[in-house]
């Protein structure tokens, strides 16, 4: 199958990227503005456009990518996703993740490109009653940057009864991990590339909330390996391929089951040598106590189940650090 991966530079889209080459797909076609994504994540077998998918000049130039490739499906990973920076600049994170969403789409149409699957997030549920979280469950999202998702969603599905898209979205639930320390998450924004950072810097790391109504107080998340996340979306591509009638899908990609911060915490002091101090502060706006997914649609339907715990994901997070640019450089 010949593809377009959008954002195949950053964090998960490079993780995919590097999948699917292995996995014997030897015409791929990244794209992507290296705001955030890194030149050096992408494979040599992969030919690398840098643009910005917002822009307006954008339909033509990848509707001729898809034309000239022939490409059979799009991959779209492209977004800004930090939920603090989507509250501050929420424009940006409109102009940005529905703007690219409705681009890709219309170049797709334009091309006649049918398949996608797009990058979602459990962002879209918003602070949901139950704890563990089904695909039916309203999409009430209480940021922007949940809210571009699920706006992105919409435009899919309104797609699939316009001109016949065939498109699955993935929500994923907590990401982490790495499949070496050059594709490894260089932010910090997130617990275990914050706990990671901590532990290079020597830094102590914040625990926002210790009273909430879980065994110790912390927050419950799902955490899923970013090579499992990855794993589903060429299970989601085959899929697709098969498929005959027009329409788009949503799946939750989870572990199925929860673990505390705290939980985290203790599963990185128990690496020889990793002590993590950290200390208490107020809870932030917005965290549900616990948050989990259900996994019985993709499992029934897809056939896919995560294969790492989160000692796994904690493990490779230790022992896969993120490069620094002087460590990526080939002498």
């Amino acid at each position: 199958m010949r593809l377009l991966v959008t954002g195949g530079a950053g964090y998960i889209g490079a993780h995919f990227v590097a999948l699917a080459v292995e996995r014997g797909f030897s015409e791929i076609i990244v794209v992507d503005d290296l705001s955030t994504g890194l030149r050096r994540r992408v494979p040599a077998e992969a030919a690398l456009h840098e643009f910005d998918l917002a822009a307006d000049d954008s339909v033509p130039r990848l509707a001729s990518l898809l034309q000239d490739a022939r490409t059979q499906a799009v991959v779209h990973f492209a977004a800004k996703k930090v939920v603090s920076d989507s509250v501050s600049f929420p424009e940006e994170y409109f102009r940005t993740n529905i703007g690219a969403t409705l681009n890709v789409l219309e170049a797709m149409r334009e091309a006649g490109v049918p398949h996608l699957v797009f990058s979602s997030s459990a962002a879209v549920y918003g602070e949901p009653d139950s704890r563990v979280v089904y695909e039916s469950e309203p999409c009430q999202p209480i940021n922007p940057y949940g809210q571009s998702k699920y706006v992105s969603e919409l435009s899919l599905a309104n797609a699939s009864r316009a001109w016949g898209l065939k498109a699955t979205v993935l929500r994923y639930f907590n990401v982490a991990g790495a499949r070496n320390s050059l594709l490894a998450d260089t932010t910090t924004t997130n617990l275990m590339p914050a706990i990671r950072d901590g532990i290079t810097h020597s830094r102590v790391v914040s625990i926002f909330g210790d009273d909430y109504d879980t065994p110790d107080g912390t927050c419950i998340r799902d955490y899923v390996h970013v090579e499992d996340l990855v794993e589903a979306h060429l299970v989601a591509l085959e899929r697709l391929s098969s498929e005959q009638d027009a329409g788009t899908r949503a799946y939750n990609v989870g572990t199925g089951s929860g673990s505390s911060v705290l939980e985290v915490v203790e599963s990185f002091n128990r690496i020889p040598g990793i002590q993590v101090p950290y200390q208490y502060q107020d809870r932030r706006p917005g965290d549900p106590a616990a948050l989990i997914a259900n996994v019985d649609k993709i499992e029934s339907e897809l056939g896919w189940r995560a294969r790492f715990t989160t000692n796994d994901l904690v493990a490779s997070v230790v022992e896969f650090p993120p490069l620094h640019v002087e460590e990526a450089v080939e002498p």
